[in-house]
């Protein structure tokens, strides 16, 4: 067993995604599995160098997690030939001019959701990439998630039957930052920096329904800007002009409706920050991060309206947990492994840059909704 080392170029890990998710909890924790095991039964062990802007903050993360380089020169990391991915996790704004810079250079391309802030620029990348015959990648992290893989089985499996229905419940209260720090960055909230809850969401909101249920042909959706006035990192109120939550409906192939309501303006009395609940005709499933309960067509109560009486039937009781037969691992990690045998032994890896301009595609058609108030249908992206 031979040991293969790939150096990847790893840009915006100081922000709090960048760090938890894709140094922390991917990168590191591959390191210290000893790489990701190929078919031939070779390693390969990920050599990152950590690029940004601020030398503390490299040099802190490089010690914390084992990492032997860093640096504030981009272009010095992309002129390394011994480095041959780009990763990028850093503001949105910067992404799809970064993703060009890249290519250019010959590195093969993963990056974070969204791809761009328009569907112009996110279809560059897409197509750059494609006549570069480099490997790219986007990040889909929720089609990994445990709970969802838990649903997807189901769904693979005929349980719903012909599924009706998607009912999606995300989000939770950030936070002011007045009185209590905030949970998410302030640039989340100022539209001039690529904020905005429907740009990140509807992004991922575009892969979950077409990799779990079908195609999405159009989107009805209003967003509000619920909060109008924050308080940034340094204590500093400012105009937090954009959308702070979106609330949408889908058409998917075979007649099927989603609802997704997307708000850090809400408090969460449900299982977890995210649920989505599935009727079918056969059964229903209601799944979250980790979990995933199910109701068949014959547990199915026979509740009869009557709002005189209290009613009788404990409902939470009435559904069962789908049991974790194949325990999944981290959803980022998992991405990341997949993706690092997409360019090392030419593995499956359909999340391409042209998924992530699709995702692209939904978010400006909910925004494109919300602004001429009408149904936008979603046409299918050509190269």
């Amino acid at each position: 067993m031979a040991e293969q080392r790939l150096g990847i170029i790893m840009h915006g890990v100081t922000g709090r995604m960048g760090t938890n998710q894709h140094l922390a909890r991917s990168i590191a924790a591959i390191r210290e599995a000893g790489g990701v095991a190929l078919r031939s039964g070779d390693r390969v062990m990920p050599d990152p160098v950590l690029v940004g802007r601020n030398a503390d903050k490299l040099r802190h993360l490089a010690e914390a997690y084992g990492v032997s380089r860093w640096t504030t020169d981009l272009n010095e990391a992309l002129a390394n030939t011994d480095d041959t991915v780009f990763f990028d996790a850093g503001t949105t704004t910067m992404r799809a001019g970064l993703l060009e810079q890249a290519i250019a250079a010959g590195k093969h391309i993963y990056c974070e959701k969204p791809s761009a802030v328009d569907l112009a620029s996110a279809l560059s990348a897409a197509n750059t990439a494609k006549a570069a015959g480099i490997k790219h990648g986007v990040v889909q992290d929720k089609l990994f998630l445990p709970g969802l893989l838990k649903l997807k089985l189901l769904i693979d499996s005929g349980f719903f039957g012909r599924i009706l229905s998607v009912r999606g419940e995300f989000g939770y209260w950030v936070f002011e930052g007045d009185w209590q720090p905030a949970q998410r960055p302030s640039w989340n909230y100022r539209l001039a920096e690529g904020g905005g809850i429907i740009l990140d969401m509807l992004c991922h909101w575009r892969y979950v329904l077409d990799n779990l249920f079908g195609p999405v042909r159009s989107v009805n959706c209003i967003g509000a800007n619920h909060i109008p006035e924050r308080v940034d990192e340094s204590g500093a109120a400012y105009r937090a002009d954009a959308d702070d939550a979106a609330y949408a409906t889908f058409e998917i192939d075979g007649g099927i409706i989603a609802q997704i309501n997307s708000s850090w303006c809400t408090r969460v009395r449900r299982d977890d920050l995210v649920t989505f609940h599935v009727d079918g005709t056969h059964g229903s499933a209601v799944a979250g991060p980790t979990g995933c309960k199910s109701q068949a067509r014959v547990n199915t109560p026979k509740p009869v309206w009557n709002p005189d009486v209290p009613q009788s039937i404990d409902f939470y009781s009435t559904w069962q947990d789908v049991p974790d037969n194949s325990p999944a691992q981290n959803a980022f990690r998992a991405q990341w492994e997949l993706f690092i045998r997409h360019v090392t032994e030419d593995g499956p890896f359909p999340w391409d840059l042209m998924a992530g301009a699709k995702g692209v595609q939904l978010a400006m058609a909910g925004l494109q909704s919300w602004r001429e108030r009408r149904w936008i249908d979603i046409e299918p992206l050509r190269a």
